[in-house]
């Protein structure tokens, strides 16, 4: 079979009196990767394990291709799913653990064999056949683990926490290889992670999951750029969020006042008056005061530390405790320094809600 659409249509799932998901609905299109993100606890994984089959709702429909699979068993959805622990049989070679599915649905060894060569080829495994789980790296283990679930090339490709076991270098690696991997194959992929790099890196849509419901679905630059409520604005990307106030409004762009400092940003239906905006990390310039009266937010340095190509600055201000980075080469500021920070003209961006 080839990519699937999934639809999710007023889905609820409850575990005596928890409701774990609540009333849940979205659509992730025929070859598009979807990623569920949100804290622990929001519903991400359950709402995986309810794609899977591993957990049945108790309201609502799930629908595979328009085919409604809402109380079919795992078996029966052609849906795979990496678990987070890679669950390879550890007295298995690579080629007997990618071969476990076509083997297990009574295709022939020869024939398994040939599926299962074909897969670990594509991801880079040729070769390694014989080798048994314990003497792989954790990215070659991640490798297979994918290898054994696109064997029998599922209509939907589950993803739980695929990364987690990895060094961050190999992180950023792996992920790579999985959008590559699901570009090229045009795969349908849903994939949960609690990072957001993660999930902005590798996602065509996110839906980000709070208190078992979703906040959002967008595109990783519109959850960026245009945070739909207080919530995604401070887990997304460490958002500073504060009190500001629209003055003007020319067409769909507001002109903010944020303690001393003006800014620009998307009205997004708002009129003049107090909001809440959030800022991002990287949105202001830091600059020493000078005293000469200068524009700007002012603020004194709370805590500043170096990591390589950037300071992060916690600095104190009327509008609260900022959470700000800053090139390492723009010229350090310190502890205790009275400082003016003035917007970049990106990062900025009211919150509707």
């Amino acid at each position: 079979m080839g990519p699937a659409s999934l639809d999710f249509v007023n889905v609820i799932k409850r575990y005596g009196a928890v409701t774990a998901v609540d009333n849940v609905s979205f659509r992730c299109e025929a070859g598009s990767l979807t990623t569920l993100l949100g804290p622990s606890g929001c519903g991400k994984t359950t709402t995986l394990r309810m794609i899977a089959g591993l957990e049945l709702a108790s309201e609502g429909q799930i629908l595979i291709d328009g085919r409604d699979v809402t109380h079919l068993s795992a078996a029966e959805r052609d849906v795979t799913m990496v678990f987070q622990s890679y669950a390879l049989f550890p007295h298995m070679n690579v080629l007997e653990n990618v071969m476990y599915g076509p083997r297990s649905s009574g295709i022939g060894k020869e024939q398994s064999a040939e599926m299962a060569r074909e897969k670990l080829g594509l991801l880079g495994l040729a070769g390694f056949d014989t080798r048994l789980p314990s003497e792989l790296s954790g990215g070659q283990q991640q490798r297979v683990a994918v290898a054994r679930a696109l064997v029998l090339e599922p209509s939907i490709l589950l993803f739980d926490e695929p990364l987690s076991n990895l060094d961050a270098r190999l992180r950023r690696k792996v992920r790579e290889d999985i959008r590559a991997l699901q570009k090229d194959l045009g795969l349908t992929v849903v994939y949960v992670t609690h990072d957001q790099e993660e999930a902005l890196a590798v996602s065509d849509e996110v839906i980000v999951m709070s208190n078992a419901r979703i906040a959002q679905k967008a595109s990783p630059r519109e959850l960026w750029e245009a945070p739909a409520n207080l919530f995604v604005a401070d887990f997304i990307g460490d958002a500073n969020v504060v009190d500001g106030t629209i003055t003007a409004l020319d067409g769909d762009v507001a002109t903010l006042e944020l303690d001393g400092a003006r800014a620009s940003a998307p009205a997004r239906g708002l009129v003049k008056g107090p909001v809440k905006v959030a800022i991002r990390p990287d949105a202001l310039k830091v600059m020493r005061d000078t005293g000469d009266g200068s524009s700007g937010i002012a603020g004194t340095i709370g805590t500043a530390s170096y990591l390589g190509k950037y300071m992060e600055y916690e600095i104190r201000t009327a509008l609260g405790d900022l959470f700000v980075t800053a090139p390492a080469d723009a010229g350090e500021c310190g502890v205790g320094d009275d400082v003016r920070l003035t917007p970049k003209g990106h990062g900025i961006a009211v919150i509707p809600e």
